[in-house]
């Protein structure tokens, strides 16, 4: 249960990071931390899932963190491409 509240806090922190980064630009923007907030407590949350055994937890889950990561490949690809 401690894993499941520490995932579900990570994951939440994401949103924190995604309104302060909006507040300060004065617009809405989706910074790097948000990316890898989500893979960090998707990934709590999907070890959680398991450990419930909660196939459609698993299943969202699971979904989340491949857009997650593909989300960093095409930041970080197209910094390297700069």
């Amino acid at each position: 249960m401690i894993l499941g509240f520490a995932a579900q806090a990570c994951f939440f922190s994401r949103f924190a990071v995604q309104w302060i980064a909006s507040e300060r630009r004065r617009e809405s923007v989706v910074p790097v931390a948000f990316w890898w907030f989500s893979i960090v407590g998707g990934a709590g949350l999907f070890v959680y899932a398991i450990h419930r055994r909660d196939p459609v937890f698993m299943l969202g889950q699971g979904f989340g963190l491949l857009i997650y990561v593909r989300n960093l490949m095409l930041i970080y690809g197209r910094a390297r491409a700069a």
